[in-house]
């Protein structure tokens, strides 16, 4: 599947010398966009040609990800099963978009403490999670392992090779993987961690052998879903700027940066960079619901 390439007609580009053109993965499709389309894609395929019928996979009250799998699930006729982070959730999920959105694509839920949640990876809690809900094709939080790195590895194409370097944010540390395997040798691979703390490095050099890549630890806004009144006004000007939509957890965060880096001349005139805009739009909703109660600005829809 392809996605387009959109330039960026910035003030502060054209004073820089720099060129930005941002790969538009988040209208691959209405609701299974950007990475999680790429990630989803083997492991769905995978899922059927083994003979389950259930996925079961495991996320947040606003993950991307359970969104996406519930309604990729539900296109490749198969059952899916949230496991859901925060038990405090299971009287009133009705009230978060995402969650209602998921379980109207037929997703079913179980709440977790965030103690029982942290044993996701365990064989025991697996094994008790077979036992309620029968056989399942596991996807794990966030979706990554080899067959979404595969999946991502396919977002770069023929036309990108003219890139000196590759803009992404990271999560799980799949995404920026793929990307590594496909980019070419003279290109650079840049991420920005929505994460606080440095463990990625480690995880990402689990994932792919090859080094042309880094990390930019300071534009995670404080931790991941973490947001602040100036990162809402970037996001809101960008949006009027270009008529691109930013997510707040992820695209948002890296443009921030990626732009911040250029203002500071962290790039030599001439450069070319392809930035990848992953998805996540449709998190907008329920941070804004988090926005309200804090009494902040809110995000443009």
């Amino acid at each position: 599947m392809h996605s387009e390439n959109q330039y960026l007609e910035l003030p502060l580009l054209k004073e820089k010398d720099v060129r930005i053109a941002l790969k538009r993965e988040d209208l691959l499709h209405p609701m299974v966009s950007g990475n999680k389309y790429r990630k989803l894609k083997y492991n769905l395929k995978e899922a059927q040609q083994s003979g389950y019928r259930n996925v079961l996979t495991f996320g947040g009250a606003y993950s991307n990800h359970i969104a996406a799998t519930a309604s990729a699930c539900k296109m490749h006729k198969l059952g899916s099963i949230g496991i859901i982070r925060g038990d405090e959730l299971s009287g009133r999920w009705q009230e978060n978009p995402t969650l209602k959105m998921a379980h109207e694509n037929g997703m079913r839920f179980k709440f977790v403490d965030r103690e029982t949640y942290r044993k996701r990876e365990e064989l025991d809690f697996l094994v008790s999670l077979r036992e309620e809900f029968g056989e399942f094709f596991l996807v794990p939080e966030g979706g990554t392992n080899a067959l979404a790195i595969k999946g991502c590895g396919e977002i770069l194409e023929e036309e990108d090779k003219v890139f000196d370097i590759i803009c992404v944010c990271v999560g799980t540390g799949g995404t920026i993987a793929g990307l590594i395997n496909t980019a070419n040798n003279n290109q650079q691979v840049l991420g920005f961690p929505v994460l606080k703390g440095d463990f990625l490095e480690n995880d990402i050099k689990e994932l792919t052998e090859k080094r042309n890549w880094s990390l930019d630890l300071n534009y995670h806004f404080g931790g991941y879903g973490k947001i602040n009144e100036e990162l809402v006004a970037f996001i809101n000007q960008f949006k009027q700027q270009t008529a691109i939509p930013l997510d707040p957890v992820y695209t948002g965060k890296m443009m921030y940066g990626l732009l911040d880096r250029v203002k500071n001349d962290n790039f030599v005139p001439g450069t070319q960079i392809l930035a990848i805009h992953t998805g996540g739009i449709q998190g907008v909703h329920g941070m804004n619901k988090v926005l309200l109660k804090k009494k902040l600005p809110l995000l443009d829809i």
